[in-house]
């Protein structure tokens, strides 16, 4: 889609709008037209914004409006730091022998992350040098900026329509994104800030402000909660749970304590390896596939960050050695142990050169 110079199709018919009408503010008007033609009954309405996909583009009101800002650079935005051997030099470093972590940098973190971060989804070639990482960054906060507001106007009209207190609003991504975390930008690793979503349930009516789930509750949740909260049985295929009972403030026994991760290498992003995890609130499992590096393991209670990879450490090899099991059963289980192949037959060049690889 496009931010400006818009089309879209509209109950089957094509609707182009002037080229200054901005999508996150026609899709939210959108909804709201939607909204007051059916508020006399029970509504579902699911707003999927295009914003703030790449190419990030604010509206013209807020273009530019963070030109001037600092960038808040991670904790991890060095991580890793890659040395052999390890800083700082002296006289004598190069006749020492390697103890291991100089083959992945003091972090321990795997070559392909190093090369990634020179490449398509790294800060230091960002969409292959298009532009510097700051500028890309600067561009997505403003675009975020412009997505806020429309936010903010479609709870200001639900308030307007009376309907504030009695709709359950779930404001949430659809999946975590990287801003220089380890070097990188975008999505499809298995770190915390592409793993994770931002999630917001909101309904005056129902959920008593500040209230704070610390329960690990997923996408697959979503549809069960809105099942649950409208008296619909969740389908026995559905493997999420409603967490309307925690919203409201009750106490849910036996919610799960672990989650997976699984991510096939694609084609066109052919940096990223085929990855597998296994997630608890104390550590994380990190498994590749078809690569020669190292796996990673940490310690997610002291080191939220994941900054040191300890998949070496000599007194956690009995717990590595269950999640990697415990990640095989759950595979297994649901039977993922066949990796998927897309059909993909493309020039692996561009159309000026004369040499093609399909």
């Amino acid at each position: 889609g496009s931010y400006f110079n818009v089309t879209m199709n509209v109950n089957g018919k094509q609707v182009i709008y002037p080229d200054t009408a901005y999508i996150s503010d026609l899709l939210t008007s959108h909804a709201e037209e939607w909204i007051k033609e059916n508020k006399k009954k029970p509504f579902f309405v699911y707003l999927s914004h295009k914003a703030v996909h790449d190419d990030f583009t604010a509206s013209k009101k807020h273009a530019g409006m963070y030109s001037n800002q600092p960038i808040p650079y991670p904790v991890s935005f060095d991580n890793p730091n890659y040395g052999m051997p390890r800083l700082p030099y002296t006289a004598d470093s190069f006749s020492k022998p390697l103890s291991g972590k100089e083959w992945y940098g003091d972090a321990m973190k795997p070559d392909w992350v190093k090369s990634q971060r020179e490449s398509w989804h790294g800060v230091d070639y960002a969409y292959h040098g298009r532009k510097k990482f700051e500028d890309e960054f600067r561009k997505y906060c403003e675009s975020l900026t412009s997505l806020d507001e429309s936010i903010g106007n479609l709870l200001t009209f639900l308030k307007k329509e009376g309907l504030e207190e009695n709709t359950l609003i779930i404001y949430m991504g659809d999946n975590g994104f990287n801003w220089g975390e380890h070097g990188l930008i975008d999505k499809r690793q298995a770190y915390e800030e592409s793993i994770r979503v931002p999630m917001i349930a909101y309904a005056p009516g129902f959920i008593k402000p500040g209230t704070t789930i610390d329960k690990m509750v997923q996408n697959i949740d979503i549809a069960p909660t809105i099942m649950d909260l409208v008296g619909i049985k969740k389908k026995k295929h559905m493997r999420g749970d409603s967490f309307l009972p925690m919203l409201k403030g009750e106490v849910v026994k036996d919610w799960r304590t672990t989650l997976y991760y699984e991510y096939y290498w694609e084609f066109d992003y052919p940096q990223t390896p085929t990855t597998f995890s296994v997630r608890t609130d104390k550590y994380k499992y990190i498994r590749y596939h078809g690569i020669w590096d190292t796996n990673e393991f940490y310690d997610l209670e002291n080191d939220p960050y994941e900054l040191n990879n300890l998949i070496n450490e000599a007194s956690l090899q009995p717990v590595i050695k269950q999640m990697a099991h415990q990640l095989y059963d759950w595979l297994e289980s649901t039977n993922g142990m066949q990796i998927p192949l897309k059909r993909t037959v493309k020039s692996r060049y561009g159309d000026h050169r004369n040499t093609r690889s399909f």
